[in-house]
């Protein structure tokens, strides 16, 4: 018998309400209440939260399914981010260069060590058991709303119908073809699985269209149960979290007109812009109680990821990096009056790299002031997604205006004379803006993906990301760049612009569930 966890019988282990959930799925008998279901939504539908500790070394990534650290491979894929090497750490130790490199490389087999060894990516894993839960909990909600429909019965119902809408475009987004509008009823997704019975079958990827439709109307019955409600906590839902969501979705399937009316709700919910011009140096830019943090869940794994060139002196890991670092070509688009550089990065130790560093006070344990770094929504996105989906109506001075709204908090000097009137090149600015504002918070690799198949202005066929490759001299202890892993535009590589699905899914699914393949890839010469 399959379990309600889509192909994940090794559920049973990942934590204690697993087994419950697979007994009693389509009754949930221990479920008596709505305070019962407010427990099981806060223990199994919502991604945790991990408390982070200093680092003394570079041995950050460990064991994937046991840190905490949620998909920290997603910050290394696209061109915000490059190798930091200095100094050689030994090839058998779990640095994130070592453990990451797979997917920083774009690999056939991204869950690959340095060493070549596979481990086991459980970004899939952990999403469809949260869907799983999710489902189960949707069914028992149904059931109780027919005896007593309150309004904390109401925001759970309309928590569980966001989140499943979320869990489902981060699937997408990850292991499914990016949205065409031309294609998207045969364009291949993830499998779809909405229902909380049990299902004696196997299963296949369902077409771009049904996910993002189910999306929609996920979002939509979130809506109706989340009106006019925002939890005094980030770390549940509310109505800004649904309209955000819902004007994000809509750019991606390029119905501006949509996208425009979900940010209009904003008007009335109080949400502001920080002033970087009021910005305290090594303060953080982003925390919990911020005027512009909407919703926010799971670890922030940016310090794993992106660690220090000097990490303690004592162990040996001073003056040794083996980790990322921002790339070039992102630090290069900031201009000299740009407050953000500060405020997002920090500088290395030793070379004086530059680190993200939005959340800065990881360090303390149990921060309650922690946000995560990809499952976070604020309200500068808002102002984005509405700036393009002015542009691409071609409504270009209400697009101008805008996204002057958020060049005035983050510049010294913000002139409306620097904002293009030329729709495709205001475009283009506005994606700009939203890399340098968004860095580092999951938004990156997914905004090419849908670039890069939009209808009215693609990237180019001839754009392609290169992450630098070094080799290491041990006479010198110097790692000398010998080119670049390439990735060719959409175009030209397809397959390698989403995730694998992993292995143990494939074969669990004795072959329904099927991956394009991936390019072979290998260092291109300088």
């Amino acid at each position: 018998m399959k379990y309600i966890y889509i192909f994940l019988p090794v559920l049973l282990l990942m934590s204690s309400c697993s087994k419950f959930l697979d007994e009693y799925s389509t009754d949930l008998k221990y479920v008596q209440n709505t305070d019962d279901l407010n427990k099981l939504m806060i223990g199994e539908a919502f991604i945790n939260s991990v408390s982070l500790s200093a680092y003394s070394d570079q041995e950050t990534m460990g064991d994937l399914s046991e840190t905490g650290l949620t998909a920290p491979w997603l910050h290394v894929m696209d061109d915000d981010s490059e190798q930091f090497v200095l100094g050689f750490a030994d090839t058998d130790k779990p640095t994130p260069l070592y453990k990451l490199s797979g997917f920083h490389n774009w690999s056939q087999s991204p869950a690959v060590n340095v060493l070549n060894l596979s481990w086991d990516e459980i970004f899939w894993k952990k999403i469809y058991k949260h869907v799983g839960a999710i489902n189960a909990i949707l069914f028992q909600a149904a059931k109780l709303a027919e005896t007593s429909d309150n309004l904390n019965l109401q925001h759970i119902r309309g928590e569980a119908y966001f989140l499943r809408a979320y869990y489902y475009y981060l699937l997408q987004n990850v292991y499914g073809s990016p949205y065409r509008v031309s294609s998207a009823p045969t364009d291949e997704g993830v499998p779809l699985k909405i229902s909380e019975k049990v299902e004696d079958n196997y299963f296949k990827r369902d077409n771009n269209d049904k996910i993002y439709k189910q999306i929609v109307a996920d979002l939509e019955q979130a809506e109706q149960y989340l009106a006019g409600y925002n939890p005094a906590t980030k770390v549940r839902v509310g109505i800004a979290a649904v309209k955000i969501l819902q004007s994000r979705i809509y750019l991606y399937t390029e119905q501006y007109d949509k996208a425009i009316a979900a940010c209009k709700s904003f008007g009335t919910m109080g949400y502001t812009l920080n002033d970087l011009n009021l910005y305290s140096p090594d303060a953080n830019f982003t925390y919990r109680s911020s005027t512009e943090s909407i919703f926010t869940m799971g670890p922030n794994s940016v310090p794993a990821v992106f660690v220090n060139d000097s990490t303690s002196n004592y162990n040996g890991n001073d003056r040794l990096a083996s980790s990322f670092k921002a790339s070039g070509t992102l630090i290069s688009s900031y201009a000299s009056d740009d407050l953000r550089l500060n405020a997002f990065f920090q500088r290395s130790a030793k070379t004086k790299s530059w680190l993200p560093a939005k959340y800065r006070s990881w360090q303390a344990y149990n921060d309650q002031e922690q946000v995560s770094c990809i499952f976070s929504f604020r309200y500068a996105e808002v102002i984005l997604n509405n700036a393009e989906a002015l542009a691409m109506t071609g409504a270009n001075e209400d697009a101008r205006n805008e996204i002057q709204k958020l060049r005035l908090k983050r510049f010294r000097n913000a002139g409306m004379d620097q904002i293009p009137t030329g729709n495709q090149e205001l475009v283009e600015f506005i994606r700009a803006e939203r890399r340098r504002e968004l860095c580092f918070e999951g938004h990156r690799w997914f905004d090419l993906r849908r670039y890069a198949v939009n209808s009215k202005y693609p990237l180019s066929q001839e754009f392609n990301m290169k992450h630098p490759a070094y080799s290491y001299n041990a006479q010198t202890n110097a790692n000398t760049p010998i080119g670049n892993y390439v990735l060719k535009s959409f175009a030209q590589d397809a397959p390698s612009w989403q995730v694998p699905i992993p292995n143990y899914a494939i074969e669990f699914n004795r072959g329904t569930l099927t991956n394009p393949i991936r390019s072979v890839r290998t260092v291109q010469p300088l």
